[in-house]
């Protein structure tokens, strides 16, 4: 690991690559830091400390506490996301749209184009929403107390729809910034940011905890042993696939005979990744933020029942999950098309007929892989999530973060080991451990 590391400095590009994102993402946290006008800091401070278990509660850790403190950055990437995903639904339910996939370079530029659209959209609106609500907002219960906004009005709201759409087109921006220019997946780093920024106070708050005598040493080493085993479990699962051989004939192109070799197409066990445990957290975060802004007893009945820590609510989680994993699956994963592409280019399955056959093939292996899944996802997001909630760790462990942050670690650390290799350095692990996998 040291040698690899000491090996990066013989790489220009490589560090060039590495300290331009390291320079983007210490951008995008000092602009976290930078309030929009016309909060009340304090007022905005106190309401959040009450939606830890709200869509703006998990909203606020994907952005690093920027939402907490409506800086500039408030919306963060989440904009973007949500435009990328509504694209690749509309691909299924326009022919237009899913032409353009097909296009190749052309048409991504495009759609890319389309989503950049979107996301500017998007972000109006919320932002819209977010200064609507903030009017009405008070910095106690029910909304007595010190006002959030000092000048409610539409002076107020146009310059919060201003100032954070454009916070959330420069992140938009610095993302494919670091795609391009860095090293590893722009928006993925800058979500990964965010989260781990909330690492050193909830440490902090761990040690204050531990001194008072309200979280025993004992508990905080197993809970961080589980946490070790828990990230293990993780990268173990995400680098498992299922690799489906695939012989390609023999043809002859000019006077070259081309073909005839056996390759493999990879199935990841967890093909959606952390698409659906966000989509199941917002929905059932939903209804908690309804009730923080009317007083309804229903909706209050209604919150109480799928708080988390409850069984209502782990069920429903884990159904959430499993229908969004095979939803989102179903979505970005097409077998027809990939047994239209293999018979094209003279590919095929060894014992399976090429065409409708293998597409039915592939349907049923990504079946039991999506299953398989889904349970594992279910599980990191469930299982942790109930064992801490009975401890009171004063930070989230578990679920959607752990995935993102192990994940884009893992994605991150894969792009500098090819980087290396491909200029017969030696990367991270030593040949005797193995490569990255191929």
């Amino acid at each position: 690991m040291a040698s690899g590391l000491y090996n990066i400095g013989k790489i220009p590009e490589l560090k060039r690559r590495i300290l331009f994102t390291l320079l983007m993402l210490a951008v995008y946290r000092i602009g976290c830091f930078i309030p929009t006008p016309g909060i009340d800091a304090e007022a905005l401070m106190a309401f959040f400390a009450r939606q830890q278990r709200t869509i703006f509660g998990l909203f606020d850790m994907f952005s690093g506490g920027a939402l907490e403190r409506l800086s500039v950055f408030a919306l963060g990437i989440m904009p973007y996301i949500s435009a990328a995903i509504i694209m690749e639904l509309l691909k299924v339910v326009i022919p237009a749209i899913d032409k353009l996939y097909k296009e190749g370079e052309a048409g991504i530029k495009k759609i890319k184009q389309y989503t950049r659209y979107g996301t500017v959209i998007i972000a109006a609106i919320q932002a819209l929403g977010i200064s609507i609500a903030l009017e009405g907002m008070g910095g106690l219960e029910g909304g007595a107390g010190a006002p959030v906004v000092a000048h409610p009005g539409w002076a107020f709201r146009l310059l919060t729809i201003i100032t954070l759409t454009s916070g959330t087109a420069f992140i938009m921006w610095q993302g494919e910034m670091i795609t391009e220019r860095g090293i590893g997946n722009g928006i993925s780093l800058i979500i990964f940011a965010g989260i781990v920024a909330r690492l050193p106070s909830a440490i902090i708050k761990s040690g204050e905890l531990i001194r008072a005598g309200e979280l025993s040493p004992l508990v905080m080493l197993l809970l961080v042993l589980m946490m070790i085993a828990v990230v293990g479990a993780i990268v173990f699962v995400e680098r498992g696939q299922r690799r489906i051989p695939v012989q390609y004939a023999r043809r002859v192109v000019g006077r070259r005979m081309l073909g005839g070799q056996t390759t493999h197409l990879p199935l990841k066990l967890n093909v959606s990744g952390v698409i659906p445990p966000i989509f199941a957290s917002s929905l059932l975060m939903f209804p908690a933020t309804i009730s923080s802004f009317i007083r309804v007893e229903w909706v209050k009945n209604i919150v109480d029942a799928i708080t988390p820590g409850h069984v209502l609510h782990d069920v429903l989680y884990v159904a959430l999950i499993i229908f969004f994993c095979y939803f989102y699956t179903a979505v970005t994963f097409n077998p027809v098309d990939v047994a239209e592409n293999l018979k094209k280019w003279g590919g095929y399955i060894p014992g399976i007929r090429p065409g409708r056959s293998t597409a039915d093939y592939l349907d049923r292996i990504l079946s039991r892989l999506t299953l398989s899944g889904a349970l594992y996802v279910s599980a990191v997001c469930v299982l942790p999530t109930i064992l801490i909630a009975r401890f009171n760790v004063p930070f989230y462990f578990g679920g959607t973060a752990l995935l993102i942050v192990v994940g884009v670690a893992m994605d991150t650390m894969a792009q500098i080991e090819s980087h290396m290799l491909t200029r017969h350095y030696e990367g991270f692990m030593k040949k005797r451990l193995g490569r990255v996998r191929r």
